[in-house]
């Protein structure tokens, strides 16, 4: 089948399918004597793979990894669940991340009048700029600020 058909079936873009070919996470795909690429049901397994990987938000070098213990019928279920549970830590700290910011996005939001009145400390916290957020009491507002 052509990439366009392999793209249909297996639910991966034709762009991401040559880029998928171009870091090597698929092999290059056999061409014919126009220079077409055509892919077998064992690419399109393997994209389907990948695509399952990429929506459980596995990174490309995650994946690798992952396509390496899949094509390794003596591979271990520990490395597998290693890889598993390391991206399930990675999840974790983006979720408390989140649900930090959000905390703190609800708090600021709480104690804007929303009304015509130019102060408000959503905007003070976001002139403030800087990196990495740390949550201290603005005292000119009485709320928490991130630093």
């Amino acid at each position: 089948m052509n990439i366009g058909e392999a793209s249909k079936v297996s639910g991966v873009s034709s762009k991401m399918i040559r880029y998928y070919e171009q870091i090597g996470l698929i092999s290059p795909a056999v061409r014919t004597a126009s220079s077409y690429r055509t892919y077998g049901d064992n690419d399109v397994h393997t994209l389907r793979f990948i695509r399952r990987a990429r929506d459980l938000g596995f990174s490309v070098e995650q994946i690798k990894e992952l396509l390496a213990l899949w094509r390794d019928r003596s591979r271990a279920s520990s490395d597998v669940k290693a890889v598993a549970l390391e991206h399930i830590a990675e999840l974790e700290r983006k979720i408390a991340a989140i649900q930090d910011m959000t905390r703190t996005l609800k708090h600021l939001a709480s104690h804007c009048h929303g009304d015509g009145r130019p102060d408000c400390p959503i905007i003070e916290e976001m002139a403030k700029g800087g990196g990495a957020a740390k949550t201290e009491i603005n005292p000119r507002f009485g709320v928490a600020s991130l630093k």
